[in-house]
């Protein structure tokens, strides 16, 4: 039982010292600065299909005259 004790003991002290090394560890980590987007970069509107739902960029997207498709195919089932 003395030694079922001790054991107990030292795997308690060994997770707290583990978990207090991890922290440090996440403490000491240089925070970096999100990376800067190169001039004339623009962000690309997402948009989804209206048939199957698959996004793709909306400059490639074609738009029809109930909502936004990926191909000409959808555009005209959307169409009938």
């Amino acid at each position: 039982m003395k030694y079922l004790l001790v054991m107990a003991l030292v795997l308690v002290v060994f997770w707290i010292w583990r978990n207090n090394r991890d922290t440090e560890r996440r403490d000491a980590a240089p925070v970096r600065p999100p990376a800067p987007q190169k001039p004339g970069t623009a962000i690309t509107e997402i948009v989804a299909c209206e048939v199957c739902g698959v996004h793709l960029p909306k400059t490639e997207a074609l738009i029809g005259s109930k909502g936004i498709y990926c191909s000409e195919a959808h555009r005209r089932q959307a169409r009938d």
